[in-house]
């Protein structure tokens, strides 16, 4: 009867983007529409956001000689 909203992937606020838009052929750094629309400002009118075509970010490094074996003991 009652259903929870689905959460969006991601979070809520994404930029629209064409680089990771379900009409993208091309590359990310070179977003190409399969639909041939007008691009302005980097999106088309028919964009639709896929969470499949996103990459994530890369992780930050570890900071590994920062610490010793003292640092975690109690």
């Amino acid at each position: 009867m009652f259903r929870k909203k689905k959460k969006p992937l991601f979070g809520a606020n994404i930029q629209p983007d064409c680089s990771y838009c379900e009409n993208n052929i091309g590359t990310e750094t070179v977003p190409v529409c399969a639909l041939r629309c007008k691009m302005s400002d980097g999106i088309c009118k028919k964009y639709s956001y896929d969470p499949l075509m996103r990459e994530p970010k890369a992780s930050p490094p570890l900071r590994a000689g920062q610490y010793t074996a003292d640092d975690f003991k109690l």
